[in-house]
Formats: structure tokens, C-alpha cells, sequence
């Protein structure tokens, strides 16, 4: 086969040994050498493809927390604080008021014909708007009082519903269920917290799971990552064991020479909350490893242990929220924990464990060394993933431990002023996402986006972990800062490490995937404050180019 070789201004492969040229050599997807023209060209007669002379080529980038919610949210009406791009390079603008939230909400019911048609927009968090009471039902009845509203929140632990939503689903202040908001006198006030209240309102929740089962939402998961340079990406919620027939589509897409990135799905083994016959769940995980494609791998599960710190649903350690009222949650049964591990960490499975608060981290950090003591496994590379809280003492246990920590960088932008003055306070929420604590204790992170919670990007969560800045200005523990450099290998080598695939991708060199991000700039050599602002060109995936819709 042809041997292609890529021209660039520079090329930054994050191979220590070899750390940089200006042209890559790829024979049939694989990189063959990375370096100047005469030392790449000596494999043979080659095509030169000068595309990106003018351009930056990274590895591309590999999104270690993330979700097909990113490409379902697409399909329903967005209304979160925050600007989000869309899958074609379009915006859709922030809610910033009430008003404005109420006001969107009416022009979408007005373009539903049926009128027992459920309305269900996505992306709305109330922790933005402190100057006004809690949203509750009484708000979205403005809207209508005869369709049922679901507001879903960006943290995707909570939802706010109308009185038709719950009249609908027949959830009533009789029901005794852990998450259903209550107001002053003990009437529901439409929050519904963490999924065994959300789930109640079956009809709303099954539209939001709905929109992450359609083929479009997968085409345009993939158009979001090609826009922002990433070529793996994981779907950390994964349904192929719990709902095989999306097997078959994932399968599909993701086999379309034209689909633009890897996925590493890690499916959950139940639904939050939930036990299982976890024995039996862990060799069906095995045997969908049989499925696995040069675009789909099956690395491991996901566990989900708590809620979310703007939503005062995670589990804090003392002393708590610094305001607000605690709803903190746990999503597992610690005397059972181990035991429902145990499975997944005995067939070679690779573990990742949500923790928002840091009392369920300790929680996971107890169960893995008490996994590690019955079943002894020195490369697990299980990963505590979010890690928001996590203290100087759960570092350096970690790193004795092999634990990764995958930190929610973006948290200290969209929520770290909240974080600040409401939820945590400013000690903790200056050492929050620790990554340089993290680096002096020798655990192995990335920095992620949770997207849809937040947009897919890594150079918005590089940004965030190199700057730490608020959208106030307020720099968040300026001693918890990385170096870009740092922060690129989050998103690159470290981040396909915790996916046991570092072997195939996350560096640029020979005998690895050809995988790379085209970026207009060098992430390392411009100002800190101007990494989130590089344009990207697109990617290139097993040596085949694929722009963004937008290229730059």
C-alpha cells in the first residue's frame, strides 16, 4: 500500500524519545516514523500531503469520561446557562434568566401539534440563578398545565417536571421514594433527584434516553469529536448489556468508514442504586469483548456511587456543604461493594468508579484495596473518575493502590465560582480537581468533560486545568495548576492509559494508530489563557482525514 507522509509546521508526538518533527510517515493506518522528510521517507515511495504544512499535528485526543448523551442532547431543545456548539459548527445560546427559560419553553410547545405530547428540553441548572427560589413545578405550570414538562439538569443527576409531568406518571406526595423534592408543607415541588425519583416520571425519562438510542445522536457524538480534535472517546454509561439491541446499531455506525473516532464503551452492569447477579453480569461483559472492532472496544464497567456537588447530591466528607441543603445519595451498598467488583476485577475488567463527593471516594478506594488483598492484579488501572474533592490523604493512597483519577476539570469553570461561594467553600474549592497534587504523588490522570454535562473539548479541559480560572475571574488554588505540557498528556497518553489502550493510541510513533488532531496553534507554545481558543482543522483517524464541520 501507498506510503502517505503528513507535512506539518510542527508535530508534538508526547513520545518522550522522540518528542518532535515535522512530517509523519503512515502505511495502512499505521504510523510508521515521525520526524524530518529524509529521516521518513527512507520506507519506501511515497504520497506527500502537504494539507497541513501550516498546521499543528497532535495526538489526537482521547476523552476519557463521556457519554452518547452528548450527541442525544443534541436532538432536544438545550437550555443551559452556558453557549453550547452544536454538531454543525452552530451555537445555541445560553438561558440567563426565568424569563427567558420560560419563554423558550412556550415557543417549544407551541411546536408540538399532539397536545398529550411530552415537552423535554435538557441542560438547565438552577445553581446559576441564586437570586431566585428553587425551580418547582409552579414554574413550568406557566408554561402548561396540561402537557407534561421535563426539565433535565446538566448534571444529569436531577430533573425538574410540571404538575402535569407528575399527574401523568401517577407520582403523588404519598410515595415514599429517597429524591422526591418536597416543599414546606410536604407537597411535591417537581425536583426529582438522582434516578430512582427521576425514573418515576417514566414517560419524560424514557424521552431523554430515548434521544441517546437513535442513530443520529452516534453521527453527530462523532461530528462533536472531530470538531474538537478527538479521535477516542469513551460512552461511560454504556446499555449494550443492559439493552442488547443497541449493540447492534453502535456496531453499525461505528464500522462506517466515514464514523470519525474510537469508542471505548464501559458499560454500567446495573441500573444505579441497583443490585444484580453480578457473577453472571461480569461474563456477559466478557463475552461482549467477542464484539469488539478496530472502532469499538469494550474495555471494562462503570459504577456509579453518588450524585452530583451542585446538586447536593454527592456525599461530602465533614464538614459538609458549606451552604445549602444536603441531599447527598449513595448510589451502592458499601457492605456489598466488594463483592460487586470483585466479578468484573477478577475476568480483567477494568473498573471506573463515579465519585463526585469525596466520602464515596474513600469508599472506592477502601473496596479496591480490600479487591486487591482477595485477587492481587498489578496492572487494574481502576480509576475513581470525577475525583472532584479528593484529598492529599486519598492521593497518596491511591498512588500506593494503582488507582488513576480522571479529574472533572471543567468543573472550575462552569461551576467553580458556585463551588466557591456556595457548595464547598474557598478551601476546598481551591484544591479542587488537584492535578498537581495528583502529579507530586505519583497517580496516573486525566482531565475530562462528562459531556453532555459539559461541551466535548479537551482543549477546553486542558485550559481548565492549566488556568484554573472562574467566569468571575477568580483563580481556583493557583498551586494546583499543571503546565500545558501536563495537561496535553492528560488528554493524550494518561487518558489512553486508563483505557488499557495506550499500546494503540494517545502518541504519535511508530507502530501506533495513525490518530491525530490537526490544530491551528501549538498548545504549548501560546499564551496559557489562549489553549480553549486554537482552532481545530479536524482529525485524522487510522490515517484518514476527516475535517471538522468547521475547519480552522
Amino acid at each position: 500500500m501507498t506510503i502517505k507522509i503528513f507535512e506539518a509546521r510542527k508535530i508534538i508526538t508526547m513520545n518522550p524519545a522522540n518528542p518532535e518533527g515535522t512530517h509523519i510517515a503512515v502505511r495502512n493506518g499505521m504510523i510508521l516514523g515521525v520526524g524530518s522528510l529524509e529521516e521518513v521517507a527512507g520506507w519506501g515511495a511515497y504520497e506527500l500531503d502537504p494539507t497541513f504544512k501550516e498546521h499543528i499535528i497532535v495526538p489526537g485526543f482521547v476523552e476519557a469520561h463521556a457519554h452518547i448523551m452528548a450527541g442525544g442532547m443534541m436532538l432536544l431543545p438545550y437550555l443551559g446557562f452556558f453557549d453550547r456548539q452544536l454538531a454543525d459548527g452552530s451555537t445555541a445560546p445560553g438561558i440567563k434568566s426565568y424569563d427567558q427559560l420560560i419563554n423558550a419553553l412556550k415557543s417549544e410547545d407551541a411546536k408540538l401539534s399532539d397536545p398529550e405530547e411530552p415537552l423535554v428540553a435538557v441542560g438547565f441548572d438552577p445553581i446559576y440563578f441564586p437570586d431566585q427560589p428553587r425551580l418547582t413545578r409552579y414554574h413550568l405550570d406557566q408554561v402548561s398545565t396540561s402537557r407534561p414538562i421535563l426539565l433535565y439538569h446538566a448534571s444529569g443527576h436531577l430533573a425538574t417536571v410540571n404538575t402535569a409531568m407528575l399527574a401523568a406518571n401517577n407520582v403523588t406526595k404519598d410515595m415514599h421514594v429517597e429524591g422526591l423534592g418536597r416543599d414546606e408543607d410536604g407537597e411535591l415541588d417537581g425536583e426529582l433527584r438522582e434516578p430512582p425519583a427521576m425514573e418515576l416520571c417514566r414517560t419524560g425519562m424514557r424521552i431523554v434516553h430515548g434521544s441517546s438510542t437513535k442513530e443520529q445522536a452516534l453521527l453527530d457524538f462523532g461530528a462533536l469529536a472531530c470538531n474538537t480534535g478527538i479521535t477516542t472517546c469513551t460512552d461511560l454509561a454504556g446499555a449494550s448489556i443492559l439493552a442488547p439491541t443497541q449493540l447492534d446499531q453502535w456496531l453499525d455506525v461505528t464500522g462506517r468508514d466515514e464514523f470519525p473516532m474510537r469508542v471505548a464503551q464501559y458499560n454500567i452492569p446495573a441500573m444505579p442504586g441497583a443490585s444484580a447477579a453480578f457473577d453472571e453480569v461480569a461474563r456477559q461483559f466478557v463475552a461482549l469483548r467477542e464484539h469488539e472492532t478496530e472502532k469499538l472496544r469494550f474495555p471494562g464497567v462503570k459504577f456509579i456511587l453518588d450524585g452530583s456537588i451542585q446538586g447536593f447530591s454527592a456525599l461530602v466528607k465533614e464538614p459538609g456543604y458549606y451552604s445549602g441543603e444536603d441531599h447527598g445519595q449513595l448510589l451502592t451498598v458499601p457492605d456489598q461493594f466488594v463483592d460487586w467488583i470483585l466479578p468484573f476485577h477478577k475476568a480483567g475488567l477494568n473498573v471506573h468508579m463515579h465519585c463526585n463527593g469525596n466520602l464515596t471516594q474513600d469508599l472506592a478506594i477502601e473496596t479496591i484495596e480490600k479487591v486487591l488483598r482477595i485477587d492481587p492484579w498489578l496492572d487494574h488501572r481502576h480509576t475513581i473518575t470525577h475525583a472532584q474533592l479528593t484529598t492529599q490523604a486519598q492521593l497518596r493512597k491511591m498512588s500506593k493502590l494503582g488507582l488513576c483519577a480522571n479529574f472533572f476539570s471543567n468543573h472550575i469553570w462552569y461551576w467553580g465560582d458556585q463551588h466557591y461561594e456556595m457548595t464547598v467553600g474557598p478551601e476546598r474549592a481551591n484544591s479542587l480537581e488537584p492535578c498537581a497534587s495528583a502529579l507530586r504523588e505519583g497517580v496516573s490522570f486525566s482531565v475530562h468533560s462528562d459531556a453532555g454535562v459539559t461541551p466535548l473539548g479537551s482543549l477546553h479541559t486542558m485550559w481548565c486545568a492549566v488556568n484554573r480560572m472562574t467566569p468571575s475571574g477568580r483563580v481556583l488554588g493557583e498551586v494546583e495548576k499543571i503546565s500545558p505540557y501536563e495537561a496535553l498528556r492528560a488528554v493524550t497518553t494518561s487518558a489512553a492509559y486508563q483505557l488499557h489502550m495506550d499500546d494503540e493510541i494517545g502518541s504519535l510513533e511508530a507502530g501506533k494508530k495513525a490518530d491525530f488532531a490537526v490544530l491551528g496553534e501549538d498548545p504549548l507554545m501560546v499564551d496559557p489563557m489562549s489553549i480553549r481558543d486554537i482552532g481545530v482543522w479536524g482529525t485524522v483517524l487510522s490515517g484518514k482525514t476527516f475535517p471538522a464541520a468547521r475547519p480552522q
